[in-house]
Parts: C-alpha cells; structure tokens; sequence
C-alpha cells in the first residue's frame, strides 16, 4: 500500500501523463496533485490574473485623466507582470526544450502590444490568458478530486498475527499466507480472505457502492475497504503491491496516457503548427506592409498598421481551445466514471463505447450474480472428506467464480487445505495440480474424460440441467458439486434498456444449452451461443464484429473471458473482485460488480463523444472564422483577444458537463 510519499509520486505521474496529452500544461515540473501549495496553484493563478485586472485598470484610468504618461506604462508594466508571470515560466521551460506553444505566442502578441503603443490590448490579453489558466487549474482540480477520492488515507501498516502474537508490521513486507487481524473502523491492508470473525465493509471508495457489504469467512476483503464492526481474521492472498486498490491505481495510471483517435488529431497542432503560425504571421506582415501599402508600426493610434494586425492575427490563429478540447472531455469523463466505480482505462475506450452495436455477455458473474449455493456432493471414488479437502485445496489457488464458491463453503466444512504442486489452469476447462505425490483435476466433464484412467468411460449424467457442476478426479478420487446460481435482478431491465437503444445481445457461455437457455429467457437476452471454449468464445466476437464493420462489446469477469474481452472492440470486466486476467485485458472495469452501470459507462461514452464534436467544432469554427476576418479586415485586437480566451473558457466549461451525468432510469428503459 502506498504511503503519503508514494501517493505523492502517483499523483505526480498520473499529472504527467495528463500533460503529455494536453500541452497547456506539458511544461509543468511540479504536480498540482502532491503538496498543498501545488494543489491550490490556481487560487495563486487567480490573484495574478487580479492583480494583472487591477493595474490594468489603474493604468487606463492614468491614461484617459492624462497623467505622466510614465505612471500608466508602469502600471500597465505591473499588468503585465502579474499577467505574463505564469505563461512565461511555462514558455520558457518549452523554449529549454526547443518547443514553442501557445503560451509563447501570447506573450509576443503583448510584447508586440507594447512595442505599438497598444498597452491597454495586451495588458486585457494576459488578463483573459491569465484568468482563463486560473479556470482551467481549477476545473482540473474538481477532476482530479473525484479521482482522488478511491486513494485517500490508504493504510499503511497492518496487524499481523505470529505464534498467538500480534505484531505492527508495514503493509509493502505483507506476504501471501500471513495472518492478519482487522479490528472495527481499520482498513483492510490487503486482499483477505476472512477465516474468522464477521463484519460488513465500506467499499464505497473502491467500487462506488454506498451500502456496506456483509464479511463472513470465506468471502474476500478488499484492500482500502474500511472494517465496520466486527473483528476479522484474514489470510493475506496477495502482497500488497498486487491487490485490488494497486490495480485500480494501475489501471487510472495507464488511463491518463491511452490517447482517443479525436486527441490525436488535436496533438498535431503542437510545436509544427506554432512555427507554422508564426511564419504566416511573418509573410502577412510583408504582405499588408509592401503589398497592401499599410504603414508597418505607426499607424493612427497603431491599428491600421501591419504590425498590429499580424498581432491580431497571431491571437486569433493559436489554437488553445483545440488542444484543450479533447483532452478536457476524456478527463472530466474519466473522474466522472471513476466517482461511480466506472473505470476507463483511457480515451480511446470512451470513444469506441458509444459506437457499440453488439454486446456480448458471459453468463456466470455477468448476467447471473455470480454468489454460487451448493445444491449436492456426489463422490463415486474415495472418501467425502478427502474430496472436500483436494476440493478446498485446489479452489484455493483459483479465481474462477466456482472456485470461489467453493472457498466460501469449505470455510464451514471445517476441513483444512493440503500443500499444492505444480498448479496450472487450464482455460475453459478447470485446473489440475499434484496433492501428496498424486495429481488431481477439477473443472469440467471433458477435463476429467481427458484423464488417461477415464479414457472411453461414461461419466453419470448430471443432476440438474440448471446447476453448474465441478468436478474433481484422481488416481483415486472421483466425485462432483453442483451449485445454483441467481439471476442479477438488474440484469432483465438492463437488457431491455439496451434493446430499447437498438443494442444487440448476445451471451456467450460454456454451459450447455439447457442450462444456458434457462437464464437467457430469465433475463431476456436477444442470442445465446452456448457450449463455448475459450477459443470459441474469440472465434465468436470476431464474428459478431462483420469484418469490423460493427463495434462489439465484451462483458465477463473470469479467466475464461479474458480472451474474448481482449478480441472485443471493447472489453468490460466486472469488478474489483474480477481476475486479474479479466481486469488487465479490459478497458472498461465496473467496480462495484452492477450490470446496469455499462448503460451509465455507454451513456457518458455517447455524451463524452458529442461534447468533444461540440468542443472540437467550436474551437475550430472561432479559429477559422475569426483568421479569415483578420486576412480581410483590420478586427481589433481586443475582440480577437475575446474570442480566442471565451473559446478556450467554452471548451473546458462544456466539458465539465460530464462530471453531473446521472444513471439513467432504468424502469424507463434507460433513457
């Protein structure tokens, strides 16, 4: 778990990676998300931007009562200062890099102000630059405070019990196995699965959900989650480095730096659109001075003159409100998500959500809410307490849904795990490892039937038709679980949303199609495709894709899915508690295990979309209009100042939009 030192480091990167995407404040060395000066810059942003108003002010007020004409050059000077403070420490550490930005052009328009005689111009043009980065430092602030909310007060040492002792030991020297002790109101330092004791968590600030949710021994703890009342005794199932919250840290981290197709776009006007600015400007001011005849500095009051309009064009031309477009909308998307247990892992997932067609879904843990009871044992080989401890001792090691169902119940069997070598899984089918010298199997029929001993044999037919069944073979062994699994109340309404948005459904599930066809008319999904392996699973989303001509969505949560998640256009895993295979593969993570928040993750993808086409066509349309303006007639500085600062302002305004966006009713349909 990070300590405040680290967490300072993370913030630092994750603003890194913002700045590599958004240049506005690549030149930034220190991160607005580590110190507390750092974290308030834009209230320091702001009195500049007042103090650049005040003497600015002043200085117009000396100019019109027609004092010393000193006073109002020092005053506008002071204007320019306050002004210019932030925008030429951000040039200049571009300059150091051989890189010109917008910032650089802002401050030779003022200085070109100046050198005309036109003070009052550049003093309100760092005045609006200054107040507009103020704005914006302020609306990354609100960003960057819902994504800070699921790191906040991480624990940083735990209790862990040795020989009947309790010992303080820090968090990143936890190893799997040790034995930890959670009392009321602590956080659990990292992934547990509960042995004794029971409570009920706050996993608010990992998976968005606000009702606390019931620990009994077997289930699993989340790290970062808070201990409400009881005391727990857990079992350490991961170092700390690989638990949940450091995934999800992970996840934002890559986040910040997976660019969407409209960002790349707005990338190419960077430090080759700044030089070709500035070369247009240079010809123009020959053109409107050899050319046109204009006088080049000292026309009437200086605005009929060549130079004041290369300035006026020059403001008008940079393209500020463009780069901020993009960027400013897959951000607030991103914080807004992440506040409601939505995790994207970066722009390019929003973008192609919204397009989806076809979402195809896995049955067990996705459709179905994954809490799996134990209907019957039968053992045919063998002992049912040796079968419940090689049952125990092989779930252990496995994150598959089944598995864990089976952890959970082995806690009330009583019956301790044995030691385990040589454990594999095997996709799609179960898993085997060797117990005592004696290999063993668990998972499907065809897994035992591949066993040389079973070769040819017919194995009893199952039970039940709606039941999942797991079963467990050795050299002496043989024997099944059945467990029944319920249907996610949520899961119907959000399939009838979906249809209603002319979405395709399709479920994907290796069960056999009784069984799968039971749930499917539950849940009233539009397709089943059932009786899949892993590979069929992925030969079946490339299908659904039609030669890529429609963008498919994947849902799952297990080992099994992680293939098809990755074969999908986009892959949506379900939950903290999700494999670790599943979570890395997917773009799209619901953490709080809810089916109906993709209609909330796909809504705020469609709405993220049309705001960047508004921003985009915003910040183009002003750049465009008001450049043929300044070509064909002499615009004012002071109105080009005024639309290039209000189209920035408009752009990251629109885009904070995205932070208020609400589930959609779901008795409504979804809309």
């Amino acid at each position: 778990m990070p300590s405040d030192t680290q967490s300072a480091s993370l913030f630092s990167r994750l603003w890194a990676g913002c700045a590599a995407c958004w240049p506005k404040y690549a030149s930034r060395e220190h991160s607005p998300f580590g110190e507390d000066e750092d974290h308030e810059e834009w209230r320091l942003m702001a009195v500049l931007a007042a103090g650049c108003l005040i003497f600015g002010i002043v200085g117009l007020g000396a100019e019109f009562l027609k004092l010393t004409p000193g006073i109002s050059v020092a005053l506008y000077i002071l204007a320019y200062l306050c002004g210019g403070w932030d925008a030429a420490g951000d040039a200049w550490e571009r300059i150091r890099k051989g890189q010109l930005d917008v910032h650089f052009l802002m401050l030779a328009v003022a200085v070109g102000a100046a050198v005309i005689g036109a003070w009052r111009e550049g003093a309100l043009l760092l005045f609006l630059f200054s107040a507009s980065g103020a704005m914006e430092h302020f609306a990354m602030g609100r960003t960057k405070k819902a994504i800070d909310a699921l790191f906040r007060g991480a624990p940083k040492t735990a209790r862990v019990l040795k020989d009947g002792k309790e010992e303080q030991i820090p968090v990143e020297e936890l190893t799997p196995g040790m034995l930890v002790l959670v009392t009321t109101g602590e956080q659990i330092p990292a992934d547990l699965e509960v042995i004794r004791g029971e409570s009920a968590c706050d996993e608010s600030n990992m998976t968005g959900e606000a009702v606390p949710v019931p620990k009994h021994p077997g289930d699993t703890a989340l790290s970062g989650t808070i201990n409400l009342w009881g005391v727990l005794e857990g079992r350490v199932l991961r170092p700390a480095s690989e638990s949940s919250l450091q995934k999800i840290i992970r996840l934002i981290q890559n986040a910040q730096n997976l660019k969407a197709p409209s960002q790349r776009f707005t990338d190419k006007f960077g430090t080759g659109y700044t030089w070709t600015i500035l070369s247009l400007c240079t010809v123009m001011f020959f053109v409107w001075w050899l050319v046109l005849g204009l006088p080049p500095f000292d026309g009437a009051d200086g605005k009929a003159s060549a130079f004041y309009r290369t300035m006026t064009l020059l403001v008008v031309a940079s393209p500020c409100a463009l780069v901020l477009s993009v960027p400013s909308a897959i951000l607030s998307a991103i914080a807004s998500g992440a506040r409601r247990g939505i995790l994207y892992r970066g722009g390019a997932a929003i973008e192609t959500l919204a397009d989806v067609k076809v979402v195809a879904l896995d049955k067990t843990g996705t459709l179905t809410s994954g809490n799996l009871t134990l209907a019957e044992i039968e053992v045919f080989e063998g002992s049912e307490e040796h079968f419940r401890k090689v049952a125990h001792s092989l779930a252990r090691l496995s994150e598959h849904p089944l598995s864990r169902a089976i952890r959970k119940i082995a806690a009330s069997w009583g019956t301790a795990a044995m030691e385990v070598a040589n454990f594999e899984t095997i996709l799609g089918k179960g898993v085997s490892a060797t117990i005592d010298g004696e290999t063993f199997v668990m998972g499907s029929r065809k897994l035992v039937l591949s066993l040389d001993r079973f070769a040819g044999r017919e194995l009893p037919p199952a039970g039940s038709t709606a039941g999942a069944v797991v079963w467990v073979a050795g050299d002496r062994t043989l024997g099944r679980m059945v467990f029944t699994d319920e249907v996610r109340p949520e899961s119907a309404v959000t399939l009838a949303a979906l249809h209603a948005q002319g979405v395709r459904t399709v479920m994907l599930t290796g069960d056999h199609r009784e069984a799968a066809e039971l749930i499917g008319k539950k849940v009233g999904i539009g397709e089943i495709l059932p009786e899949l392996s892993p590979d069929r699973k992925v030969e079946a989303v490339e299908n659904l894709k039609e030669g890529g001509t429609v963008r498919v969505a994947m849902i799952g949560d297990g080992v099994n899915d992680a293939p098809c998640i990755a074969a999908a256009d986009v892959g949506i895993a379900m939950g903290a508690r999700g494999s670790d295979a599943a979570l890395e593969q997917a773009e799209v993570v619901l953490m709080n295990d809810q089916i109906e928040n993709f209609l909330l993750a796909r809504m705020l993808s469609v709405q993220a979309k049309g705001i960047i086409t508004q921003n985009i066509v915003v910040a183009l349309g002003t750049v465009v209009v008001m450049v043929c303006a300044a070509f064909f007639y002499p615009v004012p500085l002071t109105l080009g100042v005024a639309a290039h600062e209000g189209s920035t302002l408009l752009v990251v305004l629109n885009s904070l939009r995205l932070l208020a966006v609400k589930l959609p009713d779901l008795e409504k349909g979804g809309g």
